[in-house]
Order: C-alpha cells, then sequence, then structure tokens
C-alpha cells in the first residue's frame, strides 16, 4: 500500500473549486462522463462512468473533501482527503489519498494530474 500527497494551483475561488468537485453536472462537464455525487456525508459516489466509486465521509464547504476509494478486495480503506485554501484570488489544492493498492499507484497518480485537475483546472480557469 502506498500513500500520495499531490498540491495543486488554481487560478479560481474556492468556492467554484468545490463546486466543480462536488456538483455532478460541473463533475461531468470537466470528466466528460457521468457522476453521481451527492454532497452529503454517507452517500456514495461514482465517478468516469462508473471507474471510480466510494463513499463520502465528510464535506466542509469551500474548505474540504473527504472520501473513502473502493478498491476490489482491499481489506484496508484508501481514503481521499481533498482540502481547499484561499491565496489571493487562486486556490490551493492539497490531495492525500492513503493506502493505494500498489499495482493502482501509477495509475492514480496519472490520473489525479491529467483526468482529474488538468480538466477541472480548465474548467474553472476559463
Amino acid at each position: 500500500m502506498k500513500n500520495l500527497k499531490k498540491h495543486y494551483r488554481i487560478k479560481a475561488l474556492p468556492e467554484f473549486v468545490y463546486k466543480a468537485l462536488t456538483n455532478p453536472l460541473s463533475i461531468e462537464m470537466w470528466s466528460g462522463a457521468e457522476a453521481v455525487m451527492e454532497e452529503k456525508a454517507g452517500t456514495e459516489f461514482s465517478l468516469w462512468d462508473g471507474d471510480i466509486t466510494g463513499l463520502n465521509l465528510e464535506f466542509t464547504e469551500n474548505q474540504k473533501i473527504v472520501q473513502q476509494w473502493y478498491f476490489e478486495g482491499q481489506a484496508e480503506k484508501s481514503l481521499v482527503t481533498i482540502t481547499l485554501a484561499p491565496e489571493g484570488r487562486e486556490t490551493r489544492v492539497e490531495v492525500l489519498h492513503i493506502n493505494i493498492p500498489d499495482e493502482a499507484f501509477d495509475n492514480i497518480v496519472d490520473g489525479w494530474d491529467n483526468y482529474y485537475f488538468k480538466p477541472l483546472k480548465k474548467l474553472v480557469e476559463e
């Protein structure tokens, strides 16, 4: 099992970034795929037509999202914490993803960079 900590800077206010991460219509706009998401702890979510699924654990509006990501056959929970902090008219994003299965690690790193935050930035920065 591996852990990942990544930082991103997005040229948009935290409320726009937060909505892009939690509103299913916004997620579908930047991901290009079906998304099921409810901004409520205890609800399950599905992104990229079910390629990523899990359980929403915690929401602090415009500041933090905590999720459990499901990996088949994994005994330990994989937890994702996305923290948003304002810096002027920008948002500093920290992603902490713990308990990633070794065989999924490279794909997860690539996914955060190229399939999650690259298109999200393009949507909210324009």
